[in-house]
């Protein structure tokens, strides 16, 4: 098997090995702040002290308040003269989470992400455009430097304008992209209202990640495209893309064990998860200098995948992110995830490429209400076949979330389209 790096090969022992080792040095590193300094000391652990994985829940977590409360440098192990490069969150109130990174976080970085293009085929040869945000988000500039680690020809396109974004495909012969999975659907849109087929670009491979979406709906964009589709996932807390990646397999995301240690939990007691029970995702980070993280609970909400993957592989797999612990809502005393919905829906053949999760009250209780856009050649003057369909979809949903929404379904391309992150859900209940 031709690999990037050879810790891609590694044996379970052989990244055990490396995991406490580079642990040890990164409890010393993180002592030297004093946040974890006083919590280590705390929890009566150092760098001299701590000789085996197992204790690793003797750690303290560390959560997205305690990173927010340190904003902007309370975290920082390095001399500030050190750090040449800082990415922090999109919050929209309070303190956002600032990383900041050295120049050997920034070199391990683009390695990881070279890593992940390189196991799913891409080459020097490719020309990568990168149809994500740059500036203070990390997915645009961490995929970036990964692209040009491998010797591709890299355009930063960023993010929208899908007309300059396909007329640079066609001039450039773009062959591997970066790209939301809704916006995917939004290029092929385009394509076919200029009457072309999505199916002869030139593009082959699509990285895809930074907002959940279902295993359908990665077919979709597959078959539009004739391409493959390869789930990423990171956070800026973690560097950002390049903590896991899915193999040619597609069956699952090899997370990089000898650059993190990953646990899932249950987001309530916080003890360990059994594999292939889901739960909440915590990591820690092992070849950060500039501001290492221990525990960090992200919030994400997936599972470990029990058994070797066939590419020959032993970093551990998870599951696809199932959604996040706080982008759960209840609607009459249940707990529903906006991935149960859109599972169901993408099921269906005559759902179209949008949906919307609407949350109200009538005044006596909470109302869910599901809009769906359906295929062009299936909204049809039949009204008996479309409440038919309508009525298959909410017997559907109701099944998997044990409530009964009121779907609406609506034409094609008449929902409200986002060039960023899909907006899903949308609550309009007035709080209690």
């Amino acid at each position: 098997m031709e690999v990037f790096d050879k810790a891609e090969l590694w044996s379970r022992d052989e990244i055990a090995h490396a995991q406490l080792t580079r642990l040890k040095t990164t409890i010393g590193r993180a002592a030297k702040c004093d946040f974890y300094g006083k919590r280590l000391a705390d929890a009566g652990i150092s760098a001299e002290n701590f000789n085996d994985l197992s204790k690793l829940a003797d750690l303290p977590f560390t959560t997205k308040d305690d990173l927010r409360e340190q904003y902007p440098t309370g975290l920082l192990c390095v001399p500030k003269n050190e750090i040449v490069r800082m990415h922090c969150s999109s919050g929209t109130t309070g303190n956002p989470v600032a990383i900041c990174h050295t120049r050997n976080d920034i070199n391990s970085w683009a390695d990881l992400m070279a890593r992940c293009m390189f196991m799913v085929g891409v080459r020097s040869n490719d020309v990568f455009q990168n149809m994500s945000g740059y500036g203070l988000f990390t997915g645009g500039l961490g995929i970036h430097f990964g692209a040009e680690r491998l010797g591709c020809m890299t355009i930063p396109a960023g993010a929208g304008n899908s007309r300059r974004q396909l007329k640079l495909v066609r001039d450039f012969g773009t062959t591997v992209v970066h790209i939301l999975p809704s916006y995917a659907l939004i290029l092929a849109e385009n394509l076919i209202e200029m009457g072309e087929d999505p199916r002869q670009i030139p593009i082959r491979i699509a990285l895809v990640g930074a907002e959940p979406y279902t295993d359908a709906f990665r077919r979709r964009i597959e078959d539009l495209f004739d391409l493959k589709v390869y789930n990423s996932f990171g956070l800026s807390e973690m560097n950002g893309p390049g903590v896991a990646f899915e193999c040619p397999e597609q069956n699952g995301l090899h997370i990089w064990e000898d650059a993190y240690i990953p646990e899932i939990i249950d987001p309530v007691t916080g003890k360990p998860c059994a594999d292939g029970e889901i739960g909440e995702l915590v990591l820690t980070s092992l070849c950060r200098e500039g501001m290492p993280v221990l525990r960090y609970r992200t919030r994400d909400l997936t599972r470990f995948l029990p058994g070797d993957c066939v590419c020959g592989r032993r970093h551990r797999r998870m599951d696809r992110i199932l959604g996040r612990a706080d982008d759960m809502f209840i609607v009459k005393g249940v707990n529903i995830y906006p991935m149960q919905i859109e599972k169901v829906l993408m099921s269906f053949p005559e759902v179209g490429k949008n949906y919307l999760i609407l949350l109200e009250n009538d005044g006596i209780g909470d109302v869910l209400r599901v809009q769906v856009e359906i295929e062009k050649q299936h909204f049809v003057e039949d009204m008996r076949a479309l409440h038919g369909l309508r009525d298959t979809i909410a017997r559907r949903l109701r099944d998997e979330i044990l409530v009964t929404p009121r779907v609406e379904l609506v034409e094609g391309n008449t929902l409200l389209r986002a060039e960023g992150k899909a907006v899903r859900v949308v609550d309009n209940r007035k709080p209690k």
